[in-house]
């Protein structure tokens, strides 16, 4: 048990989140009495050197040591990652032969100049006076040593000159490296702070009827919040009539029950949440709008089903376009299409062999799935056996998408690509790879999530080409042509990876957000960032409302931020 509780807490540092999720799960580690509110940031870095110290003091001591005054510095730490305590024993004893045959050679080499210290000290005394006359000449013209050292530098420099001005010519793609500093940020008046819950918000959207935002939380609710048309820089908290709670464990004495996941239907009537406790959940909402005022007063959410059958966590749920069917996909290996109006399973698949980590809507009766297993399922209700299968990636598929569409299918993985699919094929069509960069802290460059622009024939934004964008935890955005299927242009102005991605609705603009608390709208004509905002916590996910004037973005610091975004 103990060491499951280490790997849950290692992995998400490794960049595996869903194997900590599935562990974790596995491990029934979150009956775990200890709170895991109370461990302090950097409490596993810590606990790490601590067994590295406590395993390089074992090899250095033996049963016969008495002396602790011990250089320990001659082991690695790959040495000790890699090797057990015997043979880090024996390493070490080699390293103290080795060190005292030094140390006898020098003691010869001080017995041997002793001897010759006299004949030494009568030979200085005939070179005092030469050194006086030296260092007299010295004064006026410089050593031959100091001329080469003067010229080496001198060519130190041009050489660095050189590698800066003759350096290798840049790849032929219009790669964005902006910096935060030189944008444009957004005024305390366009912001907006929507405090309330108790716990990281994961995931929030806005409702595509209104001025709703609905959000979710490790705090075993979600929210729906009303906010003005106008962003007036003030923060709205629980307790005005504006905010709705919708309470997942009814019980006090129930542990918590994270609200992972998140979706409205097609005209904002109904909200689906998926939770730890396996269970879907459909809210009514009614809004009641008052003439010449900001606000629209919200009544209380009512519950309409309680959708019972999966046996993990749910981590994706969506409706289908019509809003007759409810998708979701569990950490179970299954994925359920629910009947919306008899609050009843319509069909269950169970194909994969590890977490189904997403699922996407293809058409009213047809979706993709994506899972640990490294595969990609298309299913129709109705039929027994999936209609395609796709497989090529070498690690967990952690997003699927279809185009506007429904012709390309987009998905990403931990092995650091982006692959498109099509029905007409049995491989894939577009194989996009490019994220490389590694971090310093966490060396994981896998995507994420990818996103598909609003663009493209058949939408109606036809005039402007179809992208997709990426974002991998090695902290970049990449935009790819889909039809040719090259890389038009990587956008650089993240420090930490990158959680959350999101088209405006004109696809124009690119919203990206990342755990180095920074939300960026990058202009997808300019290539370049046109409003930043820092906030207090890590981005989780980010949103647009269907004007395209406004972004939620949900954080770690238990908030949800509204910023207006009116160009």
């Amino acid at each position: 048990m103990f060491l499951c509780r280490f790997n849950v807490l290692l992995f998400p540092l490794a960049g595996f989140t869903h194997s900590a999720f599935a562990l974790g799960y596995e491990a029934g580690i979150n009956k775990c009495p200890v709170d895991g509110n109370l461990v302090p940031p950097g409490a596993l870095v810590t606990f790490v050197q601590k067994g590295l110290q406590y395993l390089e003091m074992e090899a250095n001591l033996s049963n016969s040591d008495t002396d602790l005054e011990e250089d320990f510095s001659s082991l690695q730490p790959l040495d000790l990652i890699t090797k057990d305590v015997y043979a880090l024993r024996q390493m070490i004893k080699e390293k103290r032969k080795n060190q005292q045959r030094c140390t006898d050679n020098e003691c010869g080499r001080e017995h041997e100049g002793q001897r010759q210290t006299k004949e030494k000290e009568s030979v200085k005394e005939r070179e005092k006076e030469k050194d006086k006359q030296r260092e007299k000449q010295s004064k006026d013209h410089p050593t031959s040593r100091e001329m080469v050292l003067n010229k080496q530098d001198k060519v130190d420099v041009r050489l660095r000159a050189n590698d800066i001005s003759n350096g290798p010519e840049p790849m032929e793609m219009d790669i964005s490296s902006t910096s935060p500093s030189q944008t444009c940020g957004f005024p305390s008046s366009d912001v907006m702070i929507l405090e309330g819950h108790t716990s990281e918000v994961c995931s929030c959207a806005w409702s595509p009827a209104g001025s709703l935002i609905a959000s979710g939380s490790g705090d075993s609710t979600a929210r729906i919040w009303t906010v003005a048309d106008r962003v007036v820089g003030t923060t709205l908290q629980n307790g005005s009539p504006n905010v709705v709670i919708l309470k997942h464990v009814m019980c006090e004495t129930v542990d918590h029950e994270d609200v992972t996941t998140l979706d409205w239907n097609g005209n904002g009537t109904l909200l689906a949440t998926g939770s730890y406790d396996g269970q879907a959940r459909i809210w009514s909402t009614t809004v009641l709008y008052l003439k010449h005022v900001f606000w629209c007063y919200l009544c209380p959410g009512e519950l309409r089903s309680s959708l019972r059958k999966h046996k993990g966590p749910i981590l994706s749920i969506e409706w289908n376009k019509k809003g007759d069917y409810l998708l979701t996909g569990s950490c179970d290996t299954t994925s359920i299409v629910w009947d919306v109006k008899a609050g009843a399973v319509k069909q269950q698949f169970q194909f994969h062999s590890g977490p189904t980590l997403d699922v996407d809507w293809r058409d009213n009766v047809s979706f993709a799935t994506s899972s640990s297993d490294r595969t990609i399922y298309v299913c129709k209700i109705g039929e027994t056996l999936p209609i395609k299968t796709f497989s090529g990636h070498k690690g967990e598929v952690n997003c699927v998408k279809w185009d506007p569409t429904g012709s390309l299918l987009a998905t990403c993985s931990d092995d650091k690509t982006a692959k498109i699919w099509s029905m007409k094929h049995q491989t894939y069509v577009h194989n996009f790879v490019g994220h490389e960069k590694v971090l310093p802290i966490f060396p994981a460059e896998e995507i994420y999530t990818i996103r598909w622009s609003p663009t493209g024939s058949g939408t109606n934004n036809s005039n402007q080409p179809l992208l997709l964008a990426s974002a991998s935890f090695d902290s970049t955005v990449k935009l790819w042509d889909v039809e040719i299927g090259k890389l038009l242009c990587s956008f650089d102005g993240h420090s930490d990876s990158l959680y959350a991605l999101a088209f405006s609705p004109n696809g124009e603009y690119l919203a990206s957000g990342s755990l180095d608390k920074r939300l960026h709208v990058w202009s997808v004509k300019e290539r370049k960032i046109v409003k930043t905002y820092i906030g207090n916590g890590s981005i989780f996910d980010v949103s647009w409302n269907k004007e395209g004037d406004r972004i939620a973005a949900s954080t770690s610091n238990n908030t949800v931020c509204v910023l207006d975004f009116r160009m």
